[in-house]
């Protein structure tokens, strides 16, 4: 899924999410713009994260956007917080 497309009236002339959509489905989708950023495989520590996300929105609240990715499921993480990864199994929403 294209969500780059889907979410192109959100973003700012560098791609960054200038907003964070109000509407369940379209909070879907910028959540998989950002995923889409994360590495497969790769473990990311809170702050890791955090400054990931800092690079792709601009409205500076990494920790919303964090936890949205990770209620979600985009995003799967130790029980304590410690440590993010992306879920294998993305999940699929209908555009």
């Amino acid at each position: 899924m294209d969500y780059e497309l889907l979410v192109k009236n959100f973003l700012d002339s560098e791609k960054r999410l200038k907003l964070f959509p109000a509407k369940r489905k379209m909070k879907a989708y910028a959540l998989g713009y950002l995923a889409g950023k994360f590495e497969t495989e790769k473990r990311y520590t809170e702050k890791e994260v955090n400054e990931l996300l800092m690079k792709w929105h601009t409205f500076g609240d990494a920790a919303t956007l964090r936890r949205e990715l990770y209620d979600y499921h985009f995003l799967n993480r130790e029980p304590n917080g410690s440590i993010y990864w992306l879920e294998e199994n993305q999940p699929v929403f209908d555009n």
